[in-house]
């Protein structure tokens, strides 16, 4: 069977992979008996982002023609946009042993148990041509595409049991479910939600993007990506405490909610804004900003490619409505943030720090501009940052 049997509707939510009790002390029964694959991070949280329908309406990692269908057309087989491949590598010796309908254990390197999975299809794959595809480029200073040329040259499909969810996970005070936003959000009578996706610090203008969308609409989910980064990239648990204290002293309580996004970044710009607007509709958003250079990397990407590619589909069939915003930042003579469709004044007037700037006044414990970033969350970034260094 494909990962999906029939085109269900957006809303639909693939949650029940967690087997219950029984069924879970009956699946650990039979792990002791069954060959073993020992998944590497990215892996693990796609296992995770399947397990609680995240991924819906995928069950199971992608078989050959769902594969073949999402890298040249970004749809399953039966229809369904989906822009990423979710795909489980393996090397040609593994593989070389394992027939199709034959039921395997995936777990974590300690030896966790994970999900049991049944390999209904195993299939090679051309990874320039999916880096061409998904990635648009197969240079492998990329990072999602250099994880691409290092992973396994034989691809396993095929339905997933989840067992557990992955040890050690952390956040687990905000690590909510789509079934457990979605309550959240009935439970305050929320009949629209705006996602927000972030794996940096959140500055004065995201927080300028998320408010003035939070005109629209009933409530806001923050959303900030904790899977596999760069190693450049600013760690989860520091950005963490910058987004708690913001939503604290900035953010009205009764109209916001902070959670953690599971799911590993993959750097694919266009491609990966639609895989993001689907997941957060799973969480129940009905809305999703999307700004300038959406899950790029590099100059990889043009600035607002990640908009142009939802031309491709309605949002009926997506599920969810984007939200497109232009570059924002703070202008000296508007004396606030403003954005290129606003702001009437040159850029000699507007200021902006690059991602590389940020990180290096950060390191060097430099405060950043007050108009650029709240004095209280760039206090915090610089103090876990330095706790960070002595630790290491």
């Amino acid at each position: 069977m494909n990962a999906i049997n029939r085109q269900p509707p957006a809303g639909f939510l693939a949650d029940r992979l967690l087997l219950t009790a029984d069924r879970r002390a009956e699946a650990i029964r039979e792990a002791g008996t069954l060959q073993r694959l020992v998944l590497n991070p990215l892996s693990i949280s796609d296992l995770e982002m399947l397990a609680v329908g995240a991924f819906s309406p995928l069950t199971g990692f992608l078989k050959h023609a769902d594969y073949e269908r999402v890298v040249t057309e970004m749809r399953l087989v039966d229809g369904n946009v989906w822009s990423m491949p979710i795909t489980l590598p393996v090397d040609r010796m593994f593989a070389a042993n394992l027939k199709e309908g034959q039921r395997i254990v995936l777990q974590e390197p300690d030896g966790h148990l994970l999900a049991i999975m049944t390999v209904e299809d195993k299939y090679g794959y051309d990874r320039r041509r999916e880096a061409r595809e998904v990635f648009r480029t197969e240079d492998d200073q990329h990072p999602g595409v250099a994880r691409l040329y290092r992973q396994g040259e034989i691809l396993l499909g095929g339905f997933i049991e989840a067992i557990d969810l992955p040890d050690h996970r952390p956040f687990m005070d905000i690590r909510r479910t789509p079934s457990e936003t979605r309550s959240i959000f009935a439970d305050r009578g929320w009949k629209t939600v705006v996602g927000f996706q972030t794996r940096n610090p959140i500055h004065r203008s995201h927080e300028y993007l998320q408010k003035v969308a939070l005109e629209m609409v009933d409530g806001l989910l923050v959303h900030p990506l904790v899977g596999d980064t760069k190693s450049d990239d600013i760690p989860a648990d520091i950005r963490m405490m910058s987004y708690r204290i913001l939503l604290d002293e900035y953010y009205p309580a009764d109209r916001a909610v902070l959670s953690v996004f599971p799911a590993a970044m993959r750097y694919a710009g266009p491609r990966e804004a639609i895989l993001h607007a689907i997941c957060r509709r799973n969480y129940g958003c009905t809305h999703f900003i999307i700004g300038r250079d959406h899950a790029g990397v590099g100059n990889y990407y043009g600035a607002y490619d990640a908009q142009g590619i939802f031309a491709n589909f309605t949002p009926r069939e997506l599920g969810i409505t984007p939200l497109f915003f232009g570059d924002t930042f703070y202008c000296k003579k508007c004396v606030g943030i403003a954005s290129s469709k606003t702001c009437p004044h040159d850029s000699s007037h507007h200021l902006i720090l690059s991602g590389t700037e940020v990180r290096r006044r950060l390191s060097a414990g430099e405060p950043l501009p007050a108009e650029f970033t709240r004095p209280e969350v760039g206090r915090a970034l610089i103090d876990g940052l330095c706790a960070k260094r002595k630790r290491e």
